[in-house]
C-alpha cells in the first residue's frame, strides 16, 4: 500500500511539513538522510545547515533565555544526553531542529534515517528508491532537501566552522563575537557583495577578497561595495590559510596573490563565504524541472507545485533569495496544506 505523503529531508521545512501534514492525519513517513561518511563530508548530514549553527537570534518564539529546563522536558532523555550543554542565550541550531523533529513524532510522524537515492515521478504511485536498498511508494511527495553553502575546502576553513567561519551573513552576522571586528567575504559575485554590504552594520570593516581584478557582479552591486567607507576591496587574492586558535576561534587569514605579490596577513573575527549555495538536488536526476543553478522550479506563485502534479518542493531546495530558517519553515507548511489539498481532490 502506498504511503499518502513522504517527505524528503529534514531541516525547517521537511519538519514543518511533517507537523503539519501528521496533525492533518497524511501519516507522513519522512526521509531525514543518513548519518555516513558519504553525506559529511558533503555537508548533507540530517539536519541540514541549521544544525552547523550555534546561536539561533532570528528565528522567532526564541528570545535569549535559559531554556535548559524547557529541553529537559520537551526532548527524550538521549536525545539531551547527545547535545552539548546549553547556553544562556536562547536557542541553537541543533536544539531548534531536534524540538522541532521531536513535534513532528508527537504529532505521528514516521522516520526513516536514510537517504533517498533515486526517485520516479513518471506515473503515481511515485517510486522512490532509499539507500537500504528498498523501494517506497507514495502518493505524493514533499522534496525539503535543503541547499548547502559553497565552501573553499581548506582543511583550517573546516576547523573552524562555526568558530568564525559561515556560509551565511544573514544567519550569523548579528552575534556578538563578529560586532565591531573586522571582517572578511570571499568572492566577487553580487552574492558576496550582499554578504558584505550586510556585515557592514555589524563590523568595524568588511575585506572583500575576490581572486580577479573586476567584481563579477552585476553594475549596480558593484558600484554598491565600492562607495562603501566600511568595505575594502581586495584585488587578486585568494585564501591560502584561515588563521585562529581554539580559545577565539577565527583570528586572521593569510592571502596569496594571483600576480606575484607577496603574502598578505589580516586579523579577522569573522571568514565569510559568498560564493553560492548548491541545492541538494542530484537526486532528482531530472524528475523535476529545475532552475539553471539547480533549484526546483516552483511552477505556480504563492504555491509549492513543481512540474510534476503531486510533488511539491519546499525550503531551500526552491529558494535562492531568501535562505533562512523561517522563510524554509514558512514554505513547509505550504508544502503541508498544497498537499493535503491535492490529495483531498484526487480522492486519496
Amino acid at each position: 500500500m502506498p504511503e499518502k505523503l513522504i517527505i524528503i529531508g529534514s531541516g525547517p521545512a521537511a519538519w514543518t511539513s511533517a507537523i503539519y501534514s501528521a496533525r492533518a492525519e497524511l501519516k507522513p513517513l519522512v526521509f531525514e538522510g543518513a548519518y555516513s561518511d558519504e553525506n559529511r563530508i558533503a555537508g548533507t548530514l540530517p539536519l541540514g545547515q541549521l544544525a552547523l549553527t550555534t546561536e539561533v537570534e532570528n528565528y522567532p518564539g526564541f528570545p535569549a533565555g535559559d531554556l535548559e529546563g524547557y529541553l529537559d522536558s520537551a526532548l527524550p532523555k538521549e536525545k539531551r544526553m547527545e547535545m552539548p550543554p546549553h547556553g544562556k542565550d536562547g536557542v541553537n541550531g541543533p536544539e531548534l531542529l531536534e524540538l522541532m523533529r521531536q513535534q513532528a513524532v508527537n504529532f505521528g510522524a514516521r522516520i526513516i534515517t536514510e537517504d533517498i537515492r533515486r526517485v520516479d515521478f513518471s506515473k503515481r504511485p511515485f517510486r522512490l528508491n532509499a539507500s537500504d536498498s528498498k523501494t517506497y511508494e507514495a502518493e505524493s511527495v514533499i522534496v525539503a532537501t535543503g541547499a548547502r553553502a559553497n565552501y573553499l575546502g581548506l582543511p583550517s576553513e573546516e576547523k573552524y566552522k562555526n568558530r568564525g567561519v559561515s556560509g551565511c551573513a544573514v544567519c550569523d552576522g548579528a552575534l556578538p563575537r563578529f560586532r565591531n571586528k573586522p571582517l572578511a567575504v570571499i568572492g566577487g559575485g553580487d552574492s558576496a557583495i550582499e554578504e558584505a554590504t550586510y556585515l557592514t552594520k555589524f563590523a568595524s570593516k568588511v575585506y572583500l577578497v575576490h581572486r580577479r581584478d573586476k567584481l563579477r557582479a552585476s553594475k549596480i552591486m558593484a558600484e554598491r561595495a565600492e562607495s562603501n567607507a566600511k568595505i575594502e576591496l581586495l584585488w587578486n587574492r585568494t585564501v591560502d590559510e584561515v588563521q585562529g586558535n581554539d580559545r577565539e576561534g577565527v583570528t586572521g587569514v593569510r592571502l596569496k596573490s594571483t600576480v606575484g605579490e607577496a603574502d598578505l596577513e589580516l586579523p579577522i573575527s569573522g571568514f565569510f563565504l559568498g560564493i553560492g549555495h548548491t541545492p541538494n538536488t542530484a537526486f532528482l536526476q531530472g524528475a523535476l524541472e529545475l532552475t539553471d543553478k539547480g533549484y526546483v522550479v516552483w511552477t505556480a506563485a504563492m504555491r509549492t507545485y513543481t512540474s510534476v502534479p503531486g510533488v511539491f518542493a519546499a525550503g531551500d531546495v526552491a529558494d535562492d533569495y531568501y535562505r533562512q530558517a523561517i522563510t524554509a519553515a514558512g514554505t513547509g507548511c505550504m508544502a503541508a496544506l498544497d498537499a493535503e489539498r491535492w490529495l483531498a481532490e484526487h480522492g486519496t
